[in-house]
């Protein structure tokens, strides 16, 4: 199955549920049976519906999370680490109240998934990483490091610059930063994770979400020239 497919398939997860609450009313004693028939699958951007069938529905309902999914999450909090740490800067050095306000959105939000993030790893039985433990990368030279992670120079660089010119840098890199976090999905998807539910949404909000704001950053970079 391709990674965009892998992606539309997760949209029935919420109509299998539909399914199961459905088969839970009424006054009768004897559950219902879930209607397998009327589980639908939306298509791909261009391609139809298509009905699944009760061992499709049965894989999406038992899916388990893989080593590939805790190592997504693992790096994921260092990622929204880094993309915290940047937006903290912000305040002080920025001349533009439009990313001030976007840099704060970004910090409550990745602030609020990595707290999602957590939960879902205690639950497992995983120890969280510390957000600002870099797991041995060398930041120096890129090495190793998540993709969209930047390096200590970038990282200083952005540091010690101010105005314009921070602006500018700031949504370069941030911008990459969340490319990085997109071909991260990607990754996971081709390594065979997300199949669980919980990975499957949170990933296709990091998508969507991140998606959106790369698209409002490219905007805001255009004016500044």
């Amino acid at each position: 199955m391709s990674a965009s497919n892998r992606q539309w398939r997760w949209a029935a997860v919420v109509m299998v549920a539909a399914g199961l609450l459905a088969g839970c009313g009424g006054d009768s004693e004897q559950p219902r049976p879930t209607p397998v028939g009327n589980v639908v699958q939306p298509g791909a951007p261009g391609e139809p519906s298509r009905k699944l069938t009760a061992r499709e529905v049965a894989e999406i309902e038992h899916a388990k999370h893989t080593k590939a999914d805790v190592r997504f999450m693992q790096d994921m909090i260092h990622h929204h680490g880094q993309a915290i740490l940047m937006t903290k800067w912000v305040p002080r050095r920025t001349t533009s109240r439009d990313i001030r306000l976007m840099a704060r959105r970004m910090q409550l939000s990745q602030e609020t998934e990595i707290e999602q993030i957590e939960g879902w790893l205690k639950a497992r039985g995983v120890e969280p990483r510390d957000p600002n433990d870099h797991g041995g990368h060398d930041h120096g030279s890129g090495e190793d490091l998540p993709p969209g992670m930047l390096t200590s120079r970038q990282l200083g660089r952005l540091y010690n610059a101010d105005g314009r010119r921070f602006d500018r840098l700031f949504l370069r890199y941030m911008t990459f930063h969340h490319l990085g976090a997109l071909t991260m999905v990607q990754e996971l998807r081709e390594a065979g994770g997300g199949a669980e539910t919980e990975i499957g949404v949170f990933t296709n909000h990091v998508e969507a979400d991140q998606g959106i704001e790369i698209a409002r950053m490219r905007e805001l970079y255009g004016d500044l020239r």
